[in-house]
């Protein structure tokens, strides 16, 4: 059996690292057959040890996919992840999605953070995690109330199992001559030194302590966490060391700078006489330092959190208030006072302690790989879109947020209308285009107004000599002569659209007069993507005038434009329009495709086609669709760039695939459509969703970082534009299939 843990390892200075190389260490006793590799998160070179067999460079998104290929490659039977949000890659550790997602066998995921109160990113990730997950193990009883209210987790899948601790002799005397510190009465903390582990509290109330016991000392073990040192240096540990001059407690407070061995650990956990957890705030659901103390058979002293809650409960131990020197000075003078207690709450804790040895809950863990080899649990099946009633509902709230009298503001600062912006030709464009679909698709009356908003932003937007403006600020003035031929194109496309789709005979006749003013300038087009918009423009046209000979004919040197471009760059294995794979890539062939309804032209349907498979086996792979991110241009033998990607690229292959299963009537096609629309959903290289399901509206991309939480008009108004469409084509097909 073989087992690869993804985790930061020794050498790292890190409590995770040192959990995996404990439970390694605890399985290869329990049963040397099982072979256990790491594959390590690494932020700097480390001389690691054997065991690590891969790297991931942190913050390298495509470290993650590679470690994936790796894993599946030498067919490991379980994976086991120990994740805390920290110590991956992205936002909130986002780059651990694209791995686990990719895994061909069970997974088993340590959590040794869980949040009550997560940002967006946070519980979107852990969300995932879950999904994934074979089994998830948990340290404390409140962290599976958390999962099952916070993330929804099926209590099937979750498991406690303690923290592990070392196995301890208890020989409190031999321990404190080692330290020589014979005769003392030992208080002690240890772990990373930061602010937020309130050490100043067993300060402030040590005074009162060591003037009835003057054979106190308080032993503070550990380095500053590094990112504390990253961020502020010592500060806070000079903090310290003036608060024990100010209290005169030179000869009573001892730091040991340094990330001592389990070895070292364990004789100062075996000395002293009370350990003490003062942290400053209840949001911790694990702590390793907590877990060892009482395996040492401490008398532990906690501030209330989680952990210490779970753990210190039946008398193991004594919480104190956050932040109350005073009731800590009180507890600590009488457990001096009482021999008798303190040696009970050691007992206690020495009991406890017992059962979670290391060696003990590697039989646990052990056990749970066995289970997962013999009958693999399998991870949750994601919603397919594969019925009407799976569907989310259409939603106008974001898209009426964005919009005012005069049009659809562009972007938006996360869920807010950015007014700085203003407005573009483009957005208002793909408005028309959705207030139109929707209105076919659902009737709804108030879509009329909407329709009126978009389609009188056009029609601003147009000059005399049928080009259009673009951009305009929110004083209402445009910022440039001519706006793009993109813009020009996706114009034209919305125009052509309302003649089939006008609920109103005036907003045809406005349509019409706004697109044959346009006319003029349609051979006259340079960008392909401009060409391929006018020209799905002229084909929604032809579908309610097919008989016009002079747009036909248009259409044509249209089509044949971009036939000559394909002959340009094309050859044996580049089956494309350009040189480069760049944005809406998919709108090429689709134009093509649905020109070639009215042109019937061999030549197009053959260079339709081609470019079509040869985008779909760069696109769609992994059976899910990873599209071409903007960073860097796919250009002929080089590696695509995987982000930023953006929904425009989404719609425009959702479009596509239902162009093809309409041509072909080939269900494998209808499939991909769908599996195109998820990416919005959390079928994506991050896998996370786009859409907000609180805001209606849809997030701008993925990037390098995680998801780009603004939520601007083109985003939200491709995710509409994709919903339709799949709304649609499903109830057409359901209709057929009943």
């Amino acid at each position: 059996m073989k087992i690869a843990y993804i985790s930061t390892y020794l050498p790292k200075q890190c409590g995770i690292a040192t959990f995996t190389n404990d439970l390694i260490q605890s399985i290869d006793h329990q049963d040397s057959t099982i072979t256990q590799h790491v594959i390590a998160l690494s932020d700097q070179p480390y001389s690691y040890p054997g065991e690590v067999v891969f790297q991931i460079n942190t913050h390298q998104q495509l470290d993650y996919i590679q470690a994936a290929h790796f894993i599946n490659e030498n067919k490991y039977d379980c994976v086991v992840l120990e994740h805390e949000y920290g110590i991956f890659g992205g936002n909130s550790g986002v780059y651990i999605l694209s791995l686990i997602n990719q895994l061909h066998m069970p997974l088993l995921v340590n959590l040794h953070t869980i949040l009550e109160k997560p940002n967006i990113d946070e519980r979107a990730i852990l969300i995932e995690i879950a999904k994934r997950a074979s089994i998830i193990v948990v340290m404390s009883s409140y962290a599976i109330d958390l999962l099952q209210k916070i993330y929804h987790v099926h209590e099937n899948k979750i498991r406690l199992i303690p923290h592990g601790v070392p196995a301890f002799d208890y020989k409190q005397d031999i321990a404190k001559e080692q330290l020589h510190l014979a005769h003392k009465k030992i208080i002690l903390t240890f772990g990373f030194i930061a602010r937020n582990k309130g050490i100043e509290t067993v300060i402030q109330a040590l005074p009162k302590v060591v003037q009835e016991y003057p054979e106190t000392i308080y032993l503070i073990v550990g380095k500053t966490h590094p990112n504390v040192l990253l961020e502020s240096g010592e500060e806070y540990r000079e903090y310290l060391i003036e608060l024990i001059k100010e209290k005169g407690l030179e000869q009573h407070v001892l730091f040991v700078n340094d990330f001592v061995s389990t070895e070292a650990l364990t004789t100062y956990l075996t000395a002293c006489d009370i350990y003490i957890t003062p942290y400053i705030n209840e949001a911790q659901i694990t702590s390793g330092t907590l877990s060892f103390a009482v395996g040492a058979g401490a008398a532990v002293l906690s501030t209330p959190y989680w952990h210490a809650k779970d753990l210190l409960a039946d008398g193991r131990g004594i919480l104190f208030d956050f932040k109350n020197y005073k009731e800590l000075k009180n507890i600590l003078i009488d457990l001096f006072d009482n021999p008798k207690k303190l040696e009970d709450l050691r007992i206690k804790a020495r009991h406890h302690g017992e059962k979670t040895t290391w060696n003990k809950l590697g039989h646990s863990y052990t056990k749970l790989f066995k289970n997962l080899f013999l009958a693999p649990l399998s991870p949750d099946t994601k919603t397919k879109i594969d019925r009407l009633e799976s569907f989310p509902k259409f939603r106008w709230d974001h898209l009426d947020r964005l919009t005012n009298h005069v049009g659809i503001i562009q972007h938006a600062t996360f869920a807010t209308p950015n007014y700085r912006e203003g407005y573009c030709l483009d957005d208002n464009a793909r408005a028309l285009l959705v207030s139109l679909m929707q209105h076919d698709a659902f009737g709804e009356k108030a879509t009329k107004k909407r329709i009126s908003t978009y389609l009188s932003y056009i029609y601003y937007a147009q000059r005399e000599d049928g080009l259009f403006h673009n951009f305009m600020n929110f004083q209402n003035e445009f910022l440039e002569e001519t706006g793009s031929e993109d813009s020009f194109g996706r114009a034209i496309w919305a125009l052509g659209y309302l003649f089939n789709t006008a609920p109103y005979n005036d907003f045809y006749q406005l349509g019409s007069l706004i697109f044959f003013k346009a006319v003029p300038h349609f051979e006259n087009l340079k960008s392909i993507r401009a060409i391929a918009y006018t020209m799905m423009g002229i084909s929604e046209y032809l579908k309610q005038q097919p008989n016009d000979e002079r747009i036909t004919e248009l259409l044509r040197k249209l089509a044949f434009k971009l036939v000559h471009e394909y002959e340009a760059s094309a050859d044996e294995d580049w089956k494309w329009f350009e040189p480069v794979l760049a944005y809406d890539n998919a709108i090429i062939p689709l134009a093509i495709l649905m020109s070639n309804k009215f042109l019937n032209d061999d030549k197009l349907k053959e260079i339709g086609f081609t470019s079509f498979y040869f985008l779909e086996n760069i696109i769609m792979q992994n059976g899910f669709l990873s599209i071409i991110g903007n960073q860097k241009w796919a250009k002929q033998n080089q590696n695509m760039s995987k982000f930023g990607q953006q929904p425009i690229d989404v719609t425009a292959t959702v479009l596509l695939f239902r162009e093809v299963f309409e041509i072909t009537k080939n269900n494998e096609y209808f499939e991909k459509m769908i599996r195109s629309f998820e990416w919005f959903l959390g079928e994506n290289d991050l896998k996370l969703p786009l859409y907000d399901h609180h805001t209606k509206g849809c997030c701008d991309g993925l990037e390098t970082y995680g998801i780009n939480r603004n939520q601007g008009a083109e985003s939200t108004l491709c995710y509409f534009i994709s919903y339709i469409t799949i709304y649609k084509e499903l109830n057409i097909k359901l209709q057929v299939e009943e």
